[in-house]
């Protein structure tokens, strides 16, 4: 019998490395920006109520109407001018495949979400890259030279920006969609725990989309469910290129029955943000450099420990967290998840131990 060699990847999809978040079985996992709490239990009982009505023989409402109508209520937007997809991730890949591809460009700031880059590569997709100042905010100056250089179809922001927990200003997010040739993203999965959102300034004559995800304040990580707002026009072109009957039917009912539950998503970002404040106030008295955040989620670095070394002495004391040593401009840093009290407090005690 003759072998066959295995069928080769296109070049560039060769040469890639994997998004990875490890996952590991440990008493407290900080590393994956998960809500640290699920959703109320009236939540999962109405839904399981609303299963049973669903038609497994059918396929799903291919529009997604009434979730689409639900999302929009919440923002005080069209129907026609929202977007939901599989996770913000398939919102993000679906705009790269509808703006990007061979070549075209999109403009990333690092460091930032990793995904907004390794997405763009996937659809064949050019990656421009320009440098934040050395306190992480955008440096306009760069900003100008990208855009100039790439005329980029897509300019990503990340507010609150992921790792570091920057959130973008009202006047840079407006500068850089009056400058940007092209598409403005904002990616907002951490948007409810800032204190202003860019789905403001989102209508149908500027090329900004805000996308968001129900995975963080929502407690809805498991269900794999994003949306965008934007403009009209845009979201019709993303239709054309998402594939028939995406979103499953579960899906679907799962973000309609969330959206009545907003009240305790206020209350859960509420919590987060006030043990944010506690956390990183107990953070800044070790020897660690500590960034303010606007998420849900802390960035350090040791002055005593090498981050690779700090993260694997958490990993021993049954403590996960993000190791970003590896990330741009990141050496040494690691991102904490903020969870509830308890999992705060043995990560605090850990640390304690390592630093002493």
């Amino acid at each position: 019998m003759t072998s066959r060699s295995r069928l080769a990847p296109r070049d560039d999809v060769a040469l890639m490395d994997g998004y990875h978040s490890p996952q590991v079985d440990v008493k407290v996992r900080l590393n994956t920006n998960e809500a640290p709490t699920p959703p109320p239990p009236s939540f999962t009982e109405r839904l399981a109520e609303e299963v049973k009505r669903i038609e497994w023989h059918r396929y799903p409402d291919r529009a997604a109407g009434a979730l689409r109508a639900a999302i929009a209520s919440l923002h005080g937007v069209r129907a026609d001018q929202v977007f939901v997809a599989n996770g913000s991730n398939e919102v993000l890949q679906t705009l790269c495949l509808t703006y990007g591809g061979a070549g075209r460009h999109v403009a990333v700031f690092e460091p930032t979400y990793a995904l907004h880059s390794h997405i763009a590569r996937i659809t064949g997709t050019g990656v421009a890259v320009g440098e934040r100042n050395d306190d992480f905010t955008l440096d306009m100056d760069e900003v100008r030279r990208v855009l100039s250089d790439v005329s980029p179809a897509i300019t990503f922001l990340c507010s609150p920006n992921n790792p570091t927990g920057l959130v973008e200003t009202e006047s840079t997010v407006r500068a850089v969609v009056d400058l940007a040739p092209g598409l403005v993203v904002v990616d907002e999965a951490y948007g409810q725990f800032a204190p202003w959102s860019a789905l403001a300034l989102v209508d149908d004559e500027r090329a900004l989309v805000v996308t968001r995800t129900y995975s963080k304040t929502w407690s809805m990580a498991a269900a794999r469910l994003g949306y965008l707002v934007g403009p009209s026009w845009l979201v019709a072109e993303l239709e054309k290129v998402v594939l028939p009957y995406h979103l499953d039917t579960f899906k679907q009912v799962a973000g309609v029955v969330a959206l009545d539950y907003r009240a305790e998503m206020d209350a859960r970002v509420a919590s987060l943000v006030e043990e944010r404040g506690r956390l990183t106030a107990r953070l800044g008295e070790l020897p660690l450099d500590v960034w303010p955040s606007g998420a849900n989620f802390v960035l350090i670095r040791s002055r005593l420990v090498d981050g690779n070394v700090l993260w694997q002495q958490l990993l021993d004391r049954s403590v996960l967290v993000r190791n970003c040593a590896s990330w741009p401009r990141l050496d040494g840093c690691l991102r904490i998840t903020v969870g509830t009290p308890e999992e705060d407090d043995a990560l605090l005690a850990a640390l304690e131990e390592v630093l002493a």
